[in-house]
């Protein structure tokens, strides 16, 4: 399987990259900043934002050879002003799914983010489902706005053009929990290259939204859409537990809400001026 990954040289990026070969897919690579030392594959530097650049990365890798997949993981990270996140987040996802089509590349795998529901509050004790997949769009920040306009895209792709389009709701990337909040939405650096795995290699997905959590003990979120697709989370937070402090009243409404601190009002601020405070 041949499979680009975007935000390659990123954190995430780079644990894809490595799981990815590590299960003997052949990757290339597509990021602003040149290639890293480690990686000896097909490396791209261009901005996704571009897409006659994307025009073009897609026109090498398909010239007289098949490539099978796009996973997408390239954007900001964080909380910027609308146009940004726009830029960031849709128009990217735009420039790629244009470029898929005409190159006939069939699948996409994109990162979307737990803050395109941020706002969607915990129903249920923790440990049992209260969020599924279908949960209308709640985003906690224009982030998240970003990120369910995207998937809207990738919906509208498959119906359109039959793509198999699969939306991972990326909670907590990290090495290990550091907060309680997330020790409920935690995604494991080997889960993270087991879902994306599981989502390159699952049969005809069409349109999906998974959850891009661990097998976490405290987690509500369900993981019946991913394992459909066989995604198989081995990793529990709950290990780290132990290591963090006695929960205080800020970390209960922290996780309380699906987006944690940004569902508590820590970006409210216009869509199109950051000139104005956090909160104000």
């Amino acid at each position: 399987m041949r499979v680009l990954v975007t935000g390659a040289a990123g954190s995430i990026g780079s644990v894809v990259r490595s799981g990815l070969v590590d299960r003997g897919r052949d990757v290339s690579g597509l990021d602003r900043v040149p290639v890293p030392n480690a990686f000896d594959g097909d490396w791209f530097t261009a901005d996704c934002a571009d897409p006659d650049a994307v025009e073009a990365v897609l026109e090498a890798l398909t010239r007289g050879a098949r490539l099978d997949a796009v996973v997408h993981l390239a954007g900001l990270p964080s909380e910027a002003s609308l146009p940004e996140e726009i830029t960031s987040h849709l128009m990217t996802t735009a420039a790629l799914l244009d470029a898929m089509v005409r190159h006939r590349v069939p699948r996409i795998v994109y990162a979307s983010s737990i803050h395109a529901v941020g706002r969607a509050r915990r129903t249920e004790p923790l440990g049992t489902v209260s969020l599924g997949a279908e949960t209308r769009p709640r985003p906690d920040s224009l982030y998240g706005v970003a990120k369910v306009a995207a998937e809207g895209l990738l919906s509208l792709y498959a119906d359109r053009h039959g793509l198999d389009a699969v939306a991972m709701r990326i909670g907590n990337f990290a090495a290990q929990p550091e907060t309680h909040q997330a020790l409920s939405t935690w995604l494991s650096h080997g889960d993270t290259a087991r879902l994306v795995d599981a989502c390159l290699t699952a049969p005809d997905p069409g349109f999906a939204v998974v959850y891009g959590v661990s097998a976490n003990t405290r987690g509500w979120w369900d993981l019946a859409p991913g394992r459909a697709l066989g995604y198989h989370p081995e990793d529990d937070a709950e290990a780290y537990a132990g290591q963090l402090a006695d929960p205080d009243e800020h970390d209960a409404r922290e996780s309380g809400h699906a987006g944690g601190s940004w569902a508590l009002g820590t970006f409210d601020r216009p869509a199109l001026d950051l000139s104005a405070s956090p909160g104000a």
